[in-house]
């Protein structure tokens, strides 16, 4: 898996008490707190990318480069 896609899934780890029947707190993946990193990481990249270059092309070149292993 991509790195930064390993850090955003960190990110958003949650816990979860009692899912396995005892005490024991276990962490989880908040995937709605997941999904909404990754849209913000993709926007920060096309805002970067916006800056230098106006192109949508590069733009997608910048995401498809960050979240490729």
């Amino acid at each position: 898996m991509n790195e930064r896609i390993k850090l955003l899934a960190e990110q958003a780890q949650k816990v979860a008490y009692y899912t396995d029947g005892g005490y024991t707190p276990i962490m989880t993946l908040d995937q709605e707190k997941f999904a909404d990193l990754i849209v913000w990481e993709c926007m920060k990249i096309c805002e970067d990318v916006m800056k230098k270059d106006n192109s949508a092309l590069a733009c997608w070149s910048e995401i498809k480069g960050t979240f490729r292993s």
